[in-house]
């Protein structure tokens, strides 16, 4: 296991733990959500890791509205490449993100529904299932690879 640097769209997304053989990777919060960062950076995590750890995860405030749209970005991007998501956090999803009566009507509230919503379904049996849509050429890649380190 060691860092490693992603090339997304001419900017680096460091991975500060990943096993390039088992497509794994392991983050802080702070990592992914504390640095400006954007949905092509997730994507390309998504893409290149079939299972992200993520540790250190907060409860997250209001006044934090740009750590907020990061982690409902990332959420996105892992779900839609079917990412094997496991969690360290400081509270249960529901409790992750709440606010106070005068900014309830926010649209990070309703967005962050859903991806509290997204982080439950993660956890489903069904979800697990799932197989990884992640880079098909990547995916292609190390199964070759595996095949001549076989053979040899």
């Amino acid at each position: 296991i060691n860092s490693m640097v992603l090339d997304v769209q001419g900017r680096e997304v460091f991975v500060p733990k990943a096993s390039e053989e088992y497509n794994i990777a392991r983050f802080s919060f702070g990592d992914l959500c504390a640095r400006a960062a954007g949905a092509a950076d997730y994507l390309a995590i998504g893409e290149r890791f079939h299972t992200v750890f993520i540790e250190d995860v907060p409860k997250l405030q209001y006044h934090e509205v740009n750590l907020v749209r990061r982690w409902i970005t990332l959420i996105d991007a892992l779900y839609e490449n079917h990412v094997k998501l496991v969690i360290q956090a400081e509270t249960k999803p529901e409790e992750m993100f709440r606010v106070d009566l005068e900014n309830e009507h926010c649209d990070e509230v309703f967005a962050f529904d859903r991806t509290r919503s997204r982080m439950e379904e993660m956890r489903s049996e069904k979800y697990l299932r799932k197989k990884w849509t992640g880079h098909l050429q990547l995916r292609d890649d190390v199964d070759r690879a595996r095949q001549i380190d076989y053979m040899q």
